[in-house]
């Protein structure tokens, strides 16, 4: 099973061990969050795996979420591409990406400590709307931190997550991105974490998030196990996924791990160019260093002082300097590779698959797209999985400006014009 390659791992170390250089992981927080993380745990381990909670959380993910999600064979994209094209589509999932697999979960798993207020980072913004429909369906009051910066980029899911209830506050330190979102969760989590449970979106952090966030998404790849049957044999050939933090990715992989004949490929953000600053590519850059931040440790794109350098990609989701502590490990022990998409890149495999699939994939997962069209014209007759982690709704505003700017100027002009008018 997958757990064999964490066997390593004691209080969320992956490597040799927690002393050990290439160990990453771990529970770098402030003494006072302790007690919150060992409630955290206990509880994880308490009821994640009880037949009462699977029970409830599986009910939850059939009618609530709308799981399965479907596995669709792209049949023109693989005629095209002379491959086998598989498209894994989270974006028919409800809030239209992966991440309510883990918001419903966890929030469920909050309200069974008996925490009565929610505390969310986001960065796209499809985890912090996915945690505030959570919060709706199970009644618990929700506050999400987003970067201002992304705040207007990603406003129409701003705008759904006041809609189902929840408080977004815009974060204006830093960068104005992900990275200071959670910093700023972390910083409320801190105040009051006997009635505040932190619901982090992405497969990193202090543990044990980066086990409960694995646990919690690796509900698609068990469910590929079952779906691949339908079109062939065995298992697949390669599987992609695009990497900001590592959710979508771990979620994917988790089940093939142990699959060694499975080659797993993690597509990061290229952003505009190699240049530093201009893209959020951290495996293999000269620019990536061992760091503890945010409660763990893992590459981080940093100067030589260990300060954060700034990140840049078309897609808020992939825009981060840190990666997965679980990732880093893969990557270190050879099991997953890692390529990058350009923005550029990520906006042709959008156009791609929406003419010839009629599938509009987010700008997250168009990475995913591109790095498989990449692959393709390397290699034939391959079974290619892709992980569409969402879809491309809340795009519409970068999207549009990138591939119509002068139409879509002139739309917004228009209906900027007619609300004045009213």
């Amino acid at each position: 099973m997958a757990e064999k390659i964490f066997l390593k791992s004691k209080k969320g170390f992956f490597g040799e061990n927690k002393g050990d250089f290439h160990a990453f992981g771990g529970q770098y927080v402030p003494e006072i969050l302790y007690p919150a993380l060992e409630e955290l745990e206990k509880a994880y381990k308490k009821l994640l795996f009880s037949k009462g909670f699977q029970k409830e959380f599986k009910e939850l993910l059939k009618e609530f979420v709308g799981r399965p999600t479907p596995l669709i064979y792209a049949k023109n994209a693989s005629k095209i591409l002379q491959n086998q094209i598989y498209l894994k589509f989270e974006g028919l999932a409800n809030t239209g990406a992966h991440k309510i697999n883990n918001a419903i979960g966890q929030v469920l798993l909050a309200k069974k400590m008996g925490k009565t207020r929610i505390i969310a980072e986001t960065g796209a913004g499809q985890h912090g709307l996915a945690v505030s429909a959570a919060c709706a369906k199970l009644g618990l009051e929700c506050v999400v931190f987003m970067g201002s910066r992304d705040v207007k980029r990603q406003f129409p899911n701003v705008f759904n997550m006041q809609l189902l209830g929840a408080k977004v506050i815009g974060v204006e330190s830093g960068s104005q991105t992900l990275k200071d979102a959670v910093n700023e969760a972390l910083r409320e989590w801190s105040k009051d974490s006997k009635n505040t449970f932190y619901v982090l979106g992405s497969a990193l952090g202090p543990y044990p998030y980066p086990d409960i966030v694995r646990e919690f998404q690796s509900v698609i790849s068990k469910e590929l196990k079952t779906q691949t049957k339908q079109f062939f044999k065995g298992n697949p050939d390669i599987m992609v996924a695009c990497v900001g933090g590592g959710s979508n990715a771990m979620g994917f992989f988790r089940h093939y791990l142990e699959d060694r004949e499975v080659t797993l490929v993690g597509i990061e953000a290229g952003g505009m160019s190699k240049e530093k600053g201009k893209n959020a590519i951290r495996m293999g850059n000269a620019n990536a260093h061992l760091g503890i931040v945010q409660g763990y440790k893992s590459y981080f794109l940093s100067d030589n002082y260990g300060n954060l350098l700034e990140t840049y990609s078309i897609s808020a989701g992939l825009d981060y300097a840190g990666i997965g502590p679980q990732l880093a490990h893969l990557k270190e022990i050879g099991r997953v590779e890692f390529s990058s998409s350009s923005d550029k890149e990520a906006l042709e495999a959008l156009e791609f698959f929406a003419r010839n699939e009629g599938i509009i994939a987010a700008l997250e997962s168009s990475h995913a797209l591109a790095g498989a069209l990449s692959i393709a014209k390397k290699v034939k007759n391959k079974k290619i999985l892709v992980n569409v982690s969402g879809r491309g709704d809340k795009d519409i505003f970068i999207t549009a400006k990138a591939l119509q700017k002068d139409r879509w100027s002139e739309f917004l002009a228009n209906e900027i014009a007619e609300m004045r008018g009213q």
